[in-house]
Parts: structure tokens; sequence; C-alpha cells
């Protein structure tokens, strides 16, 4: 839903907490957006946001804990090129380029939203659980794609003519920073380096338009240990970057919440040990249905 011209997400169920599209948007008065929320006809228990990239100390008198971002300052494509990146890296781009492979600013047009959902279906399940956006319908491909689309700016890898990668990168209202809102790409084409090839499309994009940080989702994210997507984050020259995560109540249940420390939901609660076997079961229970719908084609 839309509140005072934000796109605002609510997640939870006992505690209901209000969101806005962090990266993409700042909070602008928290207390008018707070009113509106209490006004807005939905349940909204706790209002959370983070800071710019920009206001790196704590300028609000709310309740605050410290959260994170990936990302990295942009000053020109060639510098990410020679500093911030590897040779690794660097040679990765040369060889995929060598190939063919062809990264570009791309429209919001019919061709993308096809190969965007071409993407989709290559495979039900992606990171070991099931992808949310396989055999999406063209409209609802378009839908999802559409938010933000006065600023958004979309990056498309190909290879011999076929979209085989595609990011959408959403500067803020300001132009203070810049987030990649999706990055996909298709698994069969991993070798052609697309995601390192949007990273450095997104870099060169954000230097064109002056834009001083682009951002990549979190860094860490809570109890979670440290993975192949942060060690793919930090080797495309994004680092960690803290910043002051507010909460603020919007109702009697809000400060509650707060006041008993449950205000991050109680999951929060479960050992990271439990969460990762968790999800070794999780992710063999959806390998045994690939096998299966495989045997059965």
């Amino acid at each position: 839903m839309h509140i005072c011209g934000k796109e605002i997400r609510i997640e939870g169920n006992l505690i209901r907490v209000a969101r806005i599209a962090e990266g993409f948007e700042q909070v602008g008065d928290p207390n008018e957006l707070v009113s509106a929320l209490q006004k807005s006809g939905h349940r909204v228990d706790l209002l959370t946001f983070m800071q710019a990239l920009s206001e790196r100390l704590p300028k609000y008198d709310f309740f605050m804990e410290w959260d994170n971002f990936a990302a990295m300052p942009v000053e020109t494509f060639d510098q990410w090129f020679t500093k911030r990146v590897d040779t690794k890296i660097r040679n990765k781009l040369r060889k995929a380029e060598k190939v063919g492979v062809q990264v570009r600013e791309v429209p919001f047009d019919d061709a993308l939203i096809a190969g965007i959902a071409a993407i989709n279906n290559e495979c039900p399940i992606r990171q070991g659980r099931r992808f949310p956006h396989y055999g999406d319908p063209l409209e609802t491909v378009r839908r999802k794609n559409g938010s933000f689309a006065d600023r958004s700016v979309f990056i498309g890898v190909f290879f011999e003519g076929t979209l085989i990668g595609y990011a959408k990168l959403v500067p803020d209202e300001v132009g203070g920073q810049a987030g990649l809102m999706q990055i996909l790409s298709m698994i069969r084409y991993r070798d052609k380096a697309p995601n390192n090839l949007i990273i450095a499309q997104a870099v060169r994009s954000c230097a064109q338009r002056k834009i001083p940080y682009l951002l990549y989702a979190n860094f860490a994210y809570g109890k979670k240990e440290r993975d192949s997507l942060a060690d793919f984050k930090e080797e495309n020259g994004f680092e960690r970057i803290d910043l002051p995560r507010y909460y603020i109540p919007c109702s009697k249940l809000g400060e509650l919440a707060l006041n008993l420390r449950v205000h991050r939901g109680f999951k929060e609660y479960i050992p990271w040990s439990v969460l990762k076997q968790a999800r070794k079961v999780r992710n063999s229970w959806y390998s045994r249905v690939i096998e299966r719908a495989k045997e059965r084609a």
C-alpha cells in the first residue's frame, strides 16, 4: 500500500510491522508517517526504518538498533574496476566480453517482460527453496516489476540475442543512493558471469547519474552465518555499512513489544543452529520434489 507517497509493506501476524521500501525511499517526517499509518484503517503496531547511507550517526530520539547495508561509494566506473575489485572479477568481465556477452540499460517494455518471464521459468527451485515467481503470467511479471516506474533503471545481460540476466536499479527520491531491487540470471549461463556484469553496469549507471552510493540489500542478516551471497557482494566491491534502524510504536501492542524487546519477531530467539538444520531439511525436501518431477516428465 502507499501512505504519504511511500510504498509501505506490513509484515508479521501477532506484531504488525510497517516498513518503507528501504534503500529506495527515505522516510521523510517519521511522526507524519506514524500518524498516517494510525489513520490508514490497517492494523500497524510498529514502524521501522533506516537512515540514508549519507547519515551514519543517529539523528532521532526513537528506539534504535544498529543494522547494515551492503553498499559501496561510487566515483567512476574506472575507479571501481581498477581499485574496488580484484583481478578475479576483472578477468571474469573480460572473458564474458570476449565471448560476446553484452550488458546495457534496457527499456521496461514487452521484450523485457518476456525475457524476465523466461528467466523466471527456467527452474522452480532456486537457492534450495521454491521460487515464488516461477510460472507467473506476463501481466503478473509486469506488475511485480513495475514499482517506482518513474525512476527505475533496468539492466539487461544478453548472450546471442537472448536475455540471460537482469536487474532493477532504483535511485531514491533525491538521488543520494540507488538500490538493486532484483538481480536474477539464468542458471545455465552462470559461466558467462551475468551477475558480475550486472554489478559493473549498475556502477556505470550510478556514476553517469552522479549517484554517490550503490547498495545491494543487507551485508549480514541477523544471526545468519556468512554465505556465498555475502562473498559475492564483497568480491564485487560492496562493504558493510552500519546505519541506525528505528522502531516507533503505532499502537499499545507496539509499545509492549518494544518494552519486552520482541519487536523483531520471535524467530530472533531461535538459535541459528536450529534454523540452519531446518533449512537443510527444507532444501532436502525440495530436492526430492524436483527429482520426482523429473522422473515423471
